[in-house]
């Protein structure tokens, strides 16, 4: 890499130095991001359709392979605001290819894991390595691309990023079937080395206000203690959002306390000069509305996935493949209109895509709760998930430029990171809760009978949740004007 562009990381890129996204290095980059993130986000689902073969081949038992799962997703998700900010501090290239090189480390020794214990320590590592390199891709591209290609630049990451999670359990289960349990960890080794190989070409940035000054010396030191708090208030409840089926009343009281207090301090020392995420980024409205939204946009994708899926297995008789494959117009239509979508939100602000998009997804779903014994899937599936797919491509990407719109760019990384904990936080809460909440306890899930009960309320919960998310986006994001002009003024960088 030139000189030039290796002193650039003592700051965010000068609005000269900038990439245009039709540039050599411009696709470069925004190909680094989206395929190390990419691979991130599948290996948070393609897991899941493996977990059979894995308990047979190493007899793990159901709390293992609950281990399994969910290490990966607990320490990414305590550990994500950590790698936001230590992306915004320390150089977001450099923090983003630290996580791609560990999340290859961690993917090479999963595939070698001898037993359920070492697989599931594997697997957290994987997740502390993806903490590191989630945030750092928004980030990257809100401090390397020009401020009017930035919208087009996210809108192909959110298409790419949806096909990862959606394509999910559709690959794992071709590799699992063709190739063994162990190639779907063995598979990210090539994907992994091409994107380090790719990021030496991505320029640097960072946060430039925490270069120490006379006037602002406090800025100098990374706020340690707010980062051991977050990570206890995170981790705690992710645990119990997890765990808290198989936990005993009085362990499921005591986390509860433990995340509560450790969420009150966090807040107190994060009020301080130098915090690692300010708290005023919420005195924007739309950043508040935006990952308000999020929360319950993603709590909703979550559930229509998971019951789905679950519901054309035990009810419709598909196998792992088939059922997979049935969701396929998800990542299809994502990877066509969000680039698009997030293009015209620019344009014209982001409240009605946010706002239709949610609609849409909720009309989807009320299709989708219709699925039953005997329903066939041209005439019953395929119409609601594609609904339910047009709306996600309405509104993910938009959505993911409101977030980093309404943030300063030097704080891009703490911003990608805080949407990115509340987008697991709604996923986590909703599949944790949900199959209770519609009645679905212990085995009955194996029932064709008692699931499609449960199936269908818990569809409809969803739909209600989305819409309840376009009408946050209509009234939260009245403000919000045309992403691609709106500067953040003088005032506002003074204020973070």
């Amino acid at each position: 890499m030139p000189q030039g562009d290796a002193e650039a990381g003592v700051a965010d890129q000068p609005g000269d130095r900038l990439l245009e996204l039709r540039s050599v290095r411009g696709r470069i980059t925004l190909a680094t991001v989206t395929l190390g993130s990419g691979v991130a986000m599948l290996d948070g689902t393609v897991v899941n359709i493996a977990l059979r073969n894995i308990g047979t081949d190493l007899g793990a038992s159901l709390a293992e392979l609950q281990w399994i799962s969910n290490g990966y997703l607990l320490s990414l998700a305590s550990l994500i605001l950590v790698g936001g900010a230590l992306g915004d501090r320390l150089g977001r290239r450099r923090i983003y290819l630290t996580g791609v090189a560990g999340f290859a480390l961690g993917s090479a020794l999963c595939a070698f894991a001898q037993s359920p214990v070492q697989l599931a320590a594997f697997r957290v590592l994987q997740g502390v390595a993806a903490a590191l390199l989630t945030p750092g891709a928004l980030a990257l591209i809100q401090g390397s691309f020009r401020r009017e290609d930035r919208p087009a630049a996210i809108g192909t990451w959110a298409g790419v990023s949806g096909v990862a999670v959606a394509v999910g359990p559709f690959l794992g289960g071709f590799l699992v079937e063709h190739a063994g349990w162990r190639w779907i960890f063995a598979i990210n080794l090539p994907l992994c080395a091409l994107v380090i190989g790719m990021g030496l070409r991505v320029p640097e940035s960072r946060d430039d206000s925490r270069v120490l000054s006379d006037a602002n010396r406090h800025t100098g030191h990374f706020d340690v203690p707010g980062a051991l708090v977050g990570v206890v208030a995170l981790g705690a409840a992710t645990f119990l959002l997890t765990a808290w089926r198989g936990l005993s009343g009085a362990a499921v009281v005591t986390g509860t306390l433990v995340a509560l207090a450790a969420w009150v301090v966090f807040v107190v020392l994060e009020r301080r000069p130098g915090a690692m995420v300010p708290l005023l980024l919420f005195r924007s409205r739309v950043f508040s509305a935006a990952n308000l939204m999020t929360l319950l946009v993603y709590g909703a994708l979550g559930s229509v996935l998971f019951f789905l899926v679950l519901q054309l297995q035990v009810t419709l008789g598909y196998d792992a493949i088939a059922a997979g494959a049935a969701t396929l117009p998800v990542p299809v239509v994502m990877l066509f209109l969000s680039s698009r979508s997030s293009v015209l939100a620019a344009r014209t602000g982001p409240r009605l895509p946010m706002t239709v998009g949610p609609l849409i997804c909720a009309l989807g779903a009320f299709l989708l709760s219709r699925v039953a014994a005997g329903s066939s899937y041209w005439l019953d599936v395929f119409p609601g998930i594609t609904l339910f797919a047009l709306g996600l491509a309405a509104l993910v990407s938009p959505l993911t430029v409101a977030v980093l719109a309404a943030a300063p760019d030097r704080h891009a990384g703490v911003a990608s990171g805080i949407n990115n904990a509340v987008a697991r936080a709604g996923t986590l809460l909703a599949v944790a809760a949900l199959p209770a909440i519609v009645g679905l306890a212990g085995a009955e899930y194996r029932d064709p009978t008692a699931l499609t009960a449960g199936y269908r309320s818990a569809l409809l919960l969803a739909s209600g949740m989305l819409a309840l998310g376009g009408a946050i986006s209509w009234f939260g994001l009245h403000e919000a004007g045309r992403l691609s002009e709106t500067p953040h003024t003088s005032t506002k960088e003074r204020d973070l």
